[in-house]
């Protein structure tokens, strides 16, 4: 079965049609689940990759939109973004309830949900979602 056959891609591909994108979801041929097999994927540098890291605070979902060649500073994110408490990286468990789908399943674009999303500068230059770690 090809990876644009799953139901998580699926949905991706359904919104981005309900959306008006002219956006098209293709398949790599190589693993991207990390920001620098991304990169290697499509040619360009690990920079211009957008990780959407989920994160904890005080129980709720937290989204960080980080360049690739980039970290989240956890101890700074909570604070920049007026909450209390610390930022842990989310669970398995969190992440699905908060975005609809499992670790690397799913596209940033498509996040239907109530939560908070952090990004310094964020573009997104990509033509559109990148099928490769469903």
């Amino acid at each position: 079965m090809s990876n644009l056959e799953n139901p998580s891609v699926q949905r991706v591909c359904k919104a981005l049609t309900q959306a008006g994108s002219p956006s098209e979801v293709i398949e790599l041929s190589e693993t991207a689940r990390s920001a620098q097999d991304a990169a290697d994927s499509i040619g360009t540098e690990l920079g211009s990759i957008v990780k959407s890291l989920v994160f904890a605070v005080d129980g709720k979902p937290v989204m960080a939109l980080v360049a690739g060649d980039r970290q989240c500073n956890t101890e700074a994110l909570a604070t920049a973004l007026g909450f209390e408490g610390k930022a842990k990286r989310a669970d398995p468990d969190l992440v699905r309830e908060a975005t609809g789908f499992a670790i690397g399943g799913g596209h940033v674009l498509h996040v239907v949900c109530d939560m908070t999303i952090a990004a310094d500068n964020a573009v997104f230059g990509q033509t559109g979602p990148i099928v490769g770690s469903f």
